[in-house]
């Protein structure tokens, strides 16, 4: 029996400021890791790749507006600090 793996346990360490910012961390890190669970069968974080997180910035939200990929990034940073790993990713703003 598999455990079910807990974004917000995994990412209480680094979340800080308001209540609302929180829980939309919390609300985008689940759906990376869904996306990314469907189409690369990596279950959690720790065994993701860098090419796993950039296939989400670029493919999954491709057609979102800017500020929605900007929020994504500010998450998708919080994943990268958590896992202790040197990535880092920038946002490409369309204008």
């Amino acid at each position: 029996m598999s455990k079910v793996f807990d974004m917000e346990l995994f990412l209480a360490a680094v979340l800080t400021g308001s209540y609302a910012t929180r829980e939309r961390h919390l609300r985008q890190a689940k759906l990376i890791q869904a996306e990314i669970s469907e189409r690369w069968q990596r279950e959690t974080p720790w065994v993701w790749q860098r090419k796993h997180v950039t296939w989400f910035l670029e493919q999954r939200l491709a057609g979102r507006s800017a500020e929605t990929r900007y929020y994504y990034l500010l998450t998708v940073r919080l994943l990268a600090r958590r896992l202790e790993k040197p990535w880092v990713f920038r946002c490409q703003a369309q204008l």
